[in-house]
């Protein structure tokens, strides 16, 4: 005859001690998970969102005056991450020709000083170490790196806009 072999069917018992910690571990876990998933999601969510292009209105193109940059003012909402605010750009308009719009920021591009044009001199001047362009904003004297920035423009009902991100 072969030897039987027996197996021990009975349910294994679990000591206070083991129940404690694996009850404890369990609620631990749930506690992470509770916390950490939206904390992870809150990070790097803004992350995971994609730029959109914007198209401002500035106003109607009969109010830019032919061979002389135009003053155009407005606001942009903006989304930074988390932190959505209101901001005032202001960009001047200039065409020589009626159909073709150059939109360029009046934002110097050495220490982010405010431009203006002066019309005498058929000039924008900055204050930032006397930077100055000329009405296609590129850089005539002064320290400035580059030009002015420009903004790609459209024409919808006679009306301008020029595209954010």
């Amino acid at each position: 005859m072969e030897p039987s072999s027996t197996v021990d069917a009975s349910p294994k018992e679990i000591s206070r001690r083991q129940f404690m910690s694996a009850a404890i571990a369990a609620m631990g876990g749930l506690i992470g998970a509770a916390l950490g998933l939206p904390a992870i999601a809150y990070i790097i969510g803004p992350a995971l969102t994609k730029k959109t292009e914007n198209w401002v209105r500035l106003g109607a193109v009969s109010k830019v005056e032919t061979g002389t940059p135009t003053l155009f003012k407005t606001t942009v909402q903006r989304q930074t991450g988390w932190i959505a605010d209101q901001q005032e750009i202001a960009v001047y308009v200039l065409t020589e020709d009626g159909q073709k719009y150059v939109a360029m920021s009046n934002i110097c591009t050495h220490l982010g000083c405010r431009v203006r044009w002066i019309a005498e001199q058929e000039r924008f001047f900055s204050p930032c170490h006397n930077g100055v362009f000329d009405k296609d904003g590129n850089v005539v004297s002064g320290p400035p790196p580059r030009p002015l920035d420009r903004f790609e423009t459209k024409i919808e009902d006679g009306v301008l806009y020029i595209r954010t991100v």
